[in-house]
């Protein structure tokens, strides 16, 4: 067991999501296993209680898992030589669960506090790199080695706490550094934002504060980006709720999904 974990805020909202899937992966059927976040659970002195109870959390984090693995293990599968930035990385595993090839640099980047706790269950070197920096902190892309094919950067778990300055801010210094980059960050609905509430996140006093209805919308304030499509969570949630497919299509149940929107710099 190693020492006590003292973090919160945004940051604590990590923990949360390392449960559900080192939980889901347990299960007879689980569609991933993800073995590291089994062995960090089993090694943290932490209160993941609420987290166990919380099942609307557990399953969004399950369905974007599923999603966010599918879509890219794909770019790598195509861009065998490329870079992936995780941006608000936390205590993610997906470098490990996609087997990485060397050929492809993998940064993991987040707040210094969070890769603290990062660097005691996970040393990581080679071709992943941890970066401690804010993802609103230009200085981060200077520390990313210059590419030699494509970019993917992945947001995960991030946009819903920020502010639009901080959304704009962001996906700037990812078009300043990279010339060709693919974006995938999961956003919020609006209505979500201001009526829902997750009981495992708001332990952690970390509040949903910003949302779009669809990545179109960043089109107007980032004209460098170019929107290719947004992926619902309902579609992840397909795979491990069948009912889904009965009504999954309905528009309010689109609509009030988290949504993963596709973003191209050329």
């Amino acid at each position: 067991m190693m020492g006590k974990i003292q973090i919160h805020g945004v940051p604590e909202t990590m923990l949360q999501t390392l449960y559900a899937r080192a939980a889901y992966s347990q299960k007879k059927n689980a569609k991933f296993h993800d073995d590291r976040a089994v062995e960090i659970v089993s090694r943290m002195d932490y209160d993941f209680s609420l987290a166990g109870k919380d099942a609307m959390m557990s399953k969004g984090v399950i369905a974007r898992t599923l999603l966010l693995d599918r879509m890219a293990g794909d770019f790598i599968r195509k861009n065998l030589k490329s870079t992936v930035v995780n941006i608000a990385c936390g205590l993610d595993t997906r470098v490990y669960r996609l087997n990485t090839p060397p050929s492809v640099r993998w940064y993991n980047l987040d707040l210094p506090e969070t890769i603290e706790v990062r660097r005691r269950f996970l040393p990581e070197n080679g071709n992943i790199t941890m970066i401690a920096k804010s993802a609103m902190d230009e200085s981060w892309a200077d520390e990313i080695e210059e590419p030699e094919g494509r970019v993917l950067v992945i947001i995960e778990g991030l946009s819903m706490y920020l502010s639009e300055q901080d959304v704009r801010q962001m996906l700037s210094i990812i078009s300043r550094r990279f010339e060709r980059a693919e974006v995938i960050m999961e956003v919020m609905n609006p209505w979500v934002v201001k009526n829902v509430k997750e009981k495992s996140i708001e332990k952690t006093r970390a509040k949903f504060t910003w949302g779009i209805k669809s990545g179109k919308e960043l089109q107007h304030i980032l004209p460098e980006y170019t929107w290719v499509r947004d992926v619902s969570l309902a579609e992840g949630m397909k795979t491990i709720m069948p009912v889904y497919y009965l009504f999954g299509w309905i528009p309010a149940v689109k609509k009030i999904s988290n949504k993963l929107v596709v973003l191209r710099k050329e």
